[in-house]
């Protein structure tokens, strides 16, 4: 059973998510906690580490007679989408303007089992 989590209007440009991003997809959850904690890019980390810590809530919620250290929760698919963008001026020499742009994005995870990966790859053998 997987679950779900997003988070919207995230105010960091998504190309600089996507790089955090990149280094947790398909790992086991604990690993990808740790590698958010120990990470360069602090500030990206929490939103990310937070986000993930709501997915393994949101499958406890579903899954609610199992326990999570015994079911090898693993991190399935993480986007990062872009979002609303916000343009700004910025003054400039002459008179002039320069236009600023300050993106956001939308960021969803989706954690799933090891054990019903391998019970899925189980049936389709059968």
């Amino acid at each position: 059973m997987e679950a779900k989590a997003i988070l919207r209007n995230c105010p960091f440009p998504p190309r600089k998510m996507r790089l955090l991003a990149d280094q947790v997809r398909g790992q086991k959850v604990e690993r990808a906690l740790n590698v958010l904690q120990w990470n360069q890019r602090q500030a990206y980390a929490i939103y990310l580490s937070k986000l993930i810590r709501s997915a393994i809530a949101n499958w406890s919620q579903k899954n609610t007679g199992e326990r999570i250290e015994d079911s090898d929760l693993y991190v399935k698919t993480i986007m990062v989408d872009g979002a609303i963008t916000l343009k700004r001026l910025r003054t400039a020499p002459q008179g002039r303007g320069y236009r600023q742009v300050k993106r956001s994005n939308h960021v969803t995870v989706v954690i799933d089992s090891l054990k019903s990966k391998e019970s899925k790859k189980a049936e389709e053998t059968k």
